[in-house]
């Protein structure tokens, strides 16, 4: 019995043992175009070794370290109960980042203390290799064709499940293919394009106008008043028209980006595409409103899919108790993390729905998201938003070259996440302006404290 436990703990990457291991420090990195603002997390130990983690696209480095006097001191292998002391500082969308990304780097380390990968620890994996499926972009005007030609080139590249934008932002240069209160959408189409234009280096005079463009992003659906005629319909569904006359019926197409519409303008859209066999429609209204999204469902045969902005397995059930949902779609940097991403997923298999995972991050984020699914029985397919960015793939070391071969990720057996480091020079290209200074000390955060708890 003793020559097994020494040859089991010839494979434990250990100073001491993994019982001894403690958080020591967490720092932060924000990079840009990967393809989105990403905050990359280092989580360090006092036995050298180093967790990766990373906060929602888009979202705060500052989620992340408010964190860490919660975290200092503690050892990072008991996953469960730091998750559970933290998540309370999490919410829906980029508000979840700093959970997620902490949790994340702790599963990394556990893995790496241990000498195992991380899909191991969740009970073993499913399947070898990860579909992703390709979303794709095009700036500007542009017709059906065109994206069908650009989608075509996704195929070549070996990619076997596509996914294209279809919205109102399609229609706001067309007269009469929109209907809404005067001046609505003039203010949605400058919002949409200018707010990260004007939010750095703010003046008094772009500080309001951003605050103004903010309050525009976050109207509600129902109560935006905006609605598309007959003419506009004619215009999108001729779209889809076209793009599968490129693509073919085959390959599986979904679609995302609609706008903000109330649902019955939802529902005639969906009843306008049915015929085009389409994949899913993706967050077509706000998650929250459970009562629309049953309707929604009800009223059309193309899949309803949500879920990229819910936080905790808690808040996916209704969708799937009221039966609102055909696909549920979580992003790891906002479910909650690599743990809580897999008891989504079998609580949605328990309802006959599928799992889709969102991921438009680098490849910290995607690579959890990889072992999460790995170990899930009910997964379809994984985002991939980076095609387009060639040196995506170069950010770690450890892992093939390219991360994404021929449409798929083959799950890694290194421990933890099974990247080895990070490419600090690599990053170093890619510097958010405002964060210029990689890893910076982050004392300030060390020693923050408030009276945590959510009851008296």
């Amino acid at each position: 019995m003793e020559d097994r436990d020494d040859m089991l703990m010839n494979h434990v990457n250990t100073n001491s043992r993994p019982s001894d291991l403690k958080i020591t420090d967490i720092r932060v990195t924000d990079i840009v175009g990967a393809p989105m603002h990403c905050i990359l997390v280092k989580v360090y130990t006092n036995q050298g070794l180093v967790g990766y983690g990373e906060v929602r696209d888009g979202g705060s480095r500052n989620y992340v370290l408010a964190l860490k006097s919660r975290l200092i001191g503690e050892n990072p292998c008991n996953i469960d109960k730091l998750f559970r002391r933290i998540k309370q500082f999490g919410g829906p969308a980029r508000q979840g980042g700093g959970v997620c990304g902490i949790e994340l780097a702790l599963w990394d380390l556990a893995g790496k203390a241990y000498g195992v990968p991380v899909y191991q620890m969740l009970g073993g994996k499913f399947r070898d290799r990860i579909r992703m499926y390709c979303d794709t972009d095009i700036e500007g005007k542009h017709t059906g064709k065109e994206m069908g030609e650009a989608l075509k080139k996704r195929m070549d590249k070996g990619f076997t499940f596509l996914k294209m934008d279809l919205g109102i932002d399609l229609l706001y240069d067309i007269p009469g293919a929109l209907c809404a209160p005067l001046g609505m959408i003039g203010d949605l189409n400058q919002s949409s394009r200018t707010y990260e234009a004007i939010s750095r280096n703010l003046t008094p005079k772009k500080r309001s106008l951003r605050n103004r463009m903010y309050d525009m992003q976050n109207i509600p659906h129902p109560f935006t008043g905006v609605q598309v005629t007959e003419y506009g319909y004619d215009i999108l569904e001729q779209y889809v028209k076209d793009v599968r006359s490129v693509i073919g019926y085959e390959i599986p197409l979904a679609i995302d980006h609609f706008g903000h519409i109330g649902v019955e303008s939802c529902i005639r859209l969906a009843r306008r595409i049915e015929k085009y066999n389409i994949a899913w429609m993706e967050d077509l209204i706000p998650w929250q409103l459970t009562d629309q999204y049953v309707r929604l469902k009800n009223s059309t045969t193309v899949p309803i899919c949500t879920g990229e902005d819910i936080y905790l397995k808690e808040n996916f059930r209704p969708l799937l108790e009221r039966g609102g949902v055909s696909v549920i779609h979580p992003d790891i940097l906002t479910s909650g993390g690599i743990l809580e991403n897999k008891k989504i997923g079998d609580m949605a298999q328990e309802y006959g729905v599928a799992m889709a995972v969102h991921m438009a991050e680098s490849p910290i984020a995607c690579m959890a998201a990889v072992h999460s699914i790995a170990a899930t029985e009910n997964f379809l397919a994984l985002e991939f938003h980076s095609v387009d960015v060639p040196w995506w793939s170069d950010l770690v070391t450890g892992l093939p070259k390219p991360i994404v071969d021929n449409g798929y990720i083959t799950v890694p057996d290194a421990p933890g996440l099974g990247i080895e480091n990070l490419e600090d020079d690599v990053m170093r290209e890619h510097l958010h302006p405002d964060y210029t200074d990689m890893w910076a000390d982050t004392a300030d955060w060390d020693n923050d404290y408030s009276h945590d708890r959510t009851w008296s």
